[in-house]
Parts: structure tokens; C-alpha cells; sequence
């Protein structure tokens, strides 16, 4: 399993402490303090990484236009780490690719939590090698490819984490706990309303004009993936 982490930081002393702390958990990481040696190593190193551990305000590249390059070519798991909390921010980051957040000043423990979350899910899809249907939409695990009625979806890695469990058990409902500890990982450490956010996201993308609704809401309960639309609300 790949076990290299990017951890791209330009304040010295918590980029420090990040790498130090990791190095401790047994992972191999790699640093850059810049937007530009951030691109530069990924590009280098990208078939080792297991996932970038991204800054958002950082000197000569931004953390979002770094994020916004490495998207354009794959859907490795970016965790931002950003000061910014305000949750527009943090929505400008999910819309743009990023895969989870976490605010500073944060607990190395937190942190630790969601890289495990995402060690788990990489474990998890590195076993699976299948192809699933639902009327005319169509994923397949080992290119990640996602169709609708023969068009391409691009999806975010969470976007696809989150499609892929709910394809995995047509017409079951799921409350957003269960649906949180199934995709996020029972060490998530976030907010419930999280999942509302990422279904509609999917239903953006999926839930196209001229063709059935597959993403319900079953109103008191949670939401359910099925071709049958009669109980959508």
C-alpha cells in the first residue's frame, strides 16, 4: 500500500511538527513550502503518494490552484489544511476537488483520524475490480469511470467514494450516520449535514434533465439510490 505523504506547509514550525508526527506513524513524507515545488513533486513523485496534505495560503501557487492542477489529472486525496474558516471557504474547497478539511490550529490526533479514514478507502477500492448498474448509469471500479445515459461523469474522490457505497445497495435507505461511518469512516470528525452537501453534489452532476430522478430523499429518515421515484420528495 502506498504510504508517502505530500505535506505542503510553508510555516516552518508546523510543517515541523506535521512531518515529525507522521514520520512517528510510520509514513514516508515529502515537503514542499511553496505552491510551485508543491506541483513539481507531485509530478515527480505522484505514482508513490498516498495523499497531499495541502495548505491553502501558501507563496508563488495558492493551495487551490495546486489542488485545481493535480485534479486535472487524477483523483488523489487531498486533505486541505487552511485557517480559513469560514464556510464558504470550505464549500470553494469541496466544489474544487479536495477530499476532506481541516482548520488550524488543529490536534495532530484529528488529523491522524482522517488520514486513516482515507488508508481504510484506498485499502477498501484496491480490492475491488467490478461494475455496477443502475437503469442507465454505470460505474466501473477499475477506471474509476462513471457514465449517465452514455455521457462521462467527473466525479471528486468523495463524490465517488459516496456514489460507489450507495450502488453497492440499490434501494437501500441509509441515514446520514450510516452513510457517514460506510464513506467518511466512523473516524470522521466533521459535520452530519456534510453528506447532505455531497448528495447534492451528486445529484448535480447525475440526476440529469429528461430522465428519472435516482437520488431520494426519504423525508425523517436519510437517502436512498433507486430507480423507482415514486417515494422522492
Amino acid at each position: 500500500m502506498k504510504n508517502t505523504i505530500l505535506l505542503v506547509e510553508d510555516e516552518e514550525g508546523l510543517a515541523s511538527y506535521v512531518a515529525k508526527e507522521l514520520t512517528f506513524e510510520d509514513f514516508d513524507v515529502l515537503t514542499a513550502t511553496d505552491g510551485e515545488a508543491a506541483w513539481e513533486t507531485y509530478q515527480q513523485e505522484k505514482d508513490k503518494l498516498l495523499l497531499v496534505l495541502l495548505d491553502w495560503m501558501l507563496p508563488k501557487m495558492d493551495g487551490m490552484e495546486v489542488l485545481r492542477r493535480i485534479r486535472k489529472h487524477d483523483d488523489l486525496p487531498v486533505i486541505m489544511m487552511t485557517a480559513r474558516d469560514y464556510l464558504g471557504d470550505k464549500v470553494t474547497g469541496l466544489d474544487n476537488g479536495a477530499d476532506d478539511y481541516i482548520t488550524k490550529p488543529f490536534e495532530i490526533e484529528e488529523l491522524l483520524a482522517r488520514i486513516r479514514v482515507i488508508q481504510r478507502r484506498t485499502a477498501h477500492q484496491s480490492g475491488l475490480d467490478q461494475t455496477y448498474h443502475l437503469g442507465d448509469l454505470t460505474l466501473v471500479t477499475k477506471t474509476r469511470q462513471v457514465d449517465r445515459a452514455g455521457e462521462t461523469v467527473q466525479l471528486t474522490q468523495r463524490e465517488y467514494d459516496l456514489l460507489l457505497f450507495l450502488m453497492q445497495h440499490p434501494s437501500q435507505v441509509f441515514t446520514r450516520d450510516e452513510l457517514l461511518d460506510n464513506v467518511w469512516g466512523v473516524d470522521f470528525l466533521g459535520q452530519q449535514n456534510v453528506v447532505d452537501v455531497y448528495i447534492g453534489y451528486l445529484r448535480n452532476k447525475i440526476d440529469v434533465a429528461d430522465a428519472p430522478n435516482l437520488f431520494h430523499t426519504i423525508r425523517g429518515v436519510g437517502y436512498s439510490l433507486k430507480e423507482d421515484d415514486r417515494d422522492a420528495h
